[in-house]
């Protein structure tokens, strides 16, 4: 995947989805990455981070997100957004899990 100068978070989601073909949305519960349209649940070995985006905020440093861009063994492809911050609802560890591809 070509890395671009992607200056905001929606401009790399929308890329993904568009012309990468990641149409899956991702997030980090409890146990379990669940796949929020097909409804499907994997465990970290279970899919590969390909890429990620890091973007920090205008007025706060502190204000950081990440796009993930993921593939699952099964070949579902998406995206798992997390934002650093006072909360985040996804679970960091069990994202953390998730091997990451060797460039």
């Amino acid at each position: 995947m070509d890395k671009h100068s992607f200056t905001t978070l929606s401009e790399v989601v929308n890329y993904l989805t568009q012309e990468e073909g990641y149409k899956e949305d991702f997030e980090a519960d409890e146990s379990s990455i669940k796949a929020l349209y097909s409804k499907k649940e994997y465990n970290p070995d279970e899919l590969l981070i390909i890429d990620s985006y890091r973007f920090e905020g205008m007025t706060d440093p502190a204000d950081e997100s990440t796009v993930f861009a993921i593939e699952a063994k099964d070949g579902t492809k998406g995206t798992l957004v997390i934002s650093y911050g006072a909360s985040t609802a996804q679970n960091e560890e069990l994202i953390r899990q998730i091997p990451v591809r060797k460039k």
